[in-house]
């Protein structure tokens, strides 16, 4: 696996398995993640599984998700 940034293609990360969740609608509106050795953890679009990664640390997924689970990015739903 070549050096970890983010933008990289997604198809550089050989090897790990993308999950979506259970909320995801069938027109393919989500992003997918992904667990990377090391802990780290990948995200992209699911509509260009070919396309950019984001890759973050577990310290930083951790953060967002609990700013989404206490309501920080509510006012961005439409």
């Amino acid at each position: 696996m070549d050096q970890l940034h983010n933008g990289m293609s997604a198809t550089l990360l050989d090897g790990i398995v993308w999950r979506k969740s259970h909320f995801s609608n069938p027109s393919g509106n989500c992003v997918e993640l992904a667990t990377l050795p090391g802990g780290g953890v990948a995200i992209r679009n699911s509509r260009d599984p070919e396309g950019p990664a984001l890759i973050y640390t577990s310290r930083e997924l951790d953060a967002f998700v609990r700013g989404v689970k206490g309501g920080d990015f509510d006012d961005l739903i439409v």
